[in-house]
Formats: C-alpha cells, structure tokens, sequence
C-alpha cells in the first residue's frame, strides 16, 4: 500500500529493500516536481526570479531530457528520443532550457510525463534483468561506465535541486509554498 501526502505524492516507503526505497525516493522527487509545475499557465511557466533565467518551463524540459538521457540512453544503451534531435546543441548548449519558452503548458507537461512513463518502464526492465547493480549499457565518453544504482541516484539529486528551484520560483508566481 502506497501512502500518500497531503499534495497527493507518494511517500518513499519507510521499511523496503534498497532497491524499493531508492525507486520511491525519485517517484517523491518526481512528484514534487509535478506539483510546483501544475495548474500554470504559459506565463507561469515562463516566469523567472531575480537575474536567473531558469523557470519551470524550462525545467519541464530539462528534466525531460534527462530522463530520456539517464535512462534510456544511458542505463539501456538507446538512442536518444528523437525529440532531442530537432534543437541546435551546438549553437546552444542550454538548447531545452531555452527553447521552453516557445512550447505551450499543454506540450512541456505532455514532454515531461511521457519521458517519465519511458523512464519507469526502462528503469523496472533493469531491475527485472540484473538490478541497482547492473552496469549501464552504454559507457560515459571518459570511459567510465555507471551502475543502475548509481544513475537512480543521480536522478534523485537532479530532482532535489531544481525542486529547490522550482520551489522558489513557484512561490513567486502565485504564492504556492510548501516542501
């Protein structure tokens, strides 16, 4: 039985195998960040904070592409989705962030949720062929290759800091507080 909080996240379970815990951990993470992004409107989404040009939007994205990026292209050795080939990386190395601003709410939530469904489909086929321990399928360009366990973690940072982020800038769009 999943418990729930009262924003309606899943709490990581208190008693599990490293395994469970981990994976609830970054579905907390995951669901944190659903819920500083929800009910905005483009302008919401596009808002910033101070000099930073960082905003929800944008992270909606970002977080899209790592997903893509850990997981499937990483973790199980796959091509990149083949909505990560139409931006100019070499022209702009920040393109997801910046090219935020041109997609609709409707098209970053869509981006970010069906990068999350891939994510958890791939991260169980991992678990069910060798688990946290089973060496990603594809070697970073220093050569090294990261465990499963170790790409889990990493996410779970990643999500940690911009929900930090997102936190803030949440906040100053329309007062939303809240862990």
């Amino acid at each position: 039985m999943t418990l729930l909080d009262g924003q309606g996240r899943p709490l990581p379970p208190f008693a599990a195998d490293e395994a469970e815990t981990l994976v609830g951990f970054l579905e907390y993470q995951r669901a944190t960040f659903a819920w500083k992004c929800s009910s905005l409107d483009a302008a919401g989404l596009k808002a910033t904070m101070g000099v930073s040009t960082m905003t929800l939007g944008g992270m909606l994205k970002h977080l899209a592409f790592y997903e893509d990026h850990w997981f499937s292209h990483y973790m199980r050795g796959n091509e990149r989705d083949a909505v990560w080939n139409d931006g100019d990386w070499d022209a702009d190395p920040d393109w997801e962030w910046s090219s935020a601003a041109d997609d609709s709410p409707e098209e970053l939530h869509a981006l970010w949720q069906d990068a999350v469904s891939r994510s958890r489909e791939l991260l169980s086929e991992t678990l069910a062929d060798g688990g946290l321990d089973l060496p990603a399928g594809r070697s970073r360009p220093n050569g090294i290759t990261p465990s499963a366990r170790w790409i889990v973690v990493h996410m779970i940072e990643e999500y940690a800091r911009h929900n930090g982020h997102a936190d803030l800038i949440r906040e100053s769009v329309d007062g939303l507080v809240g862990e």
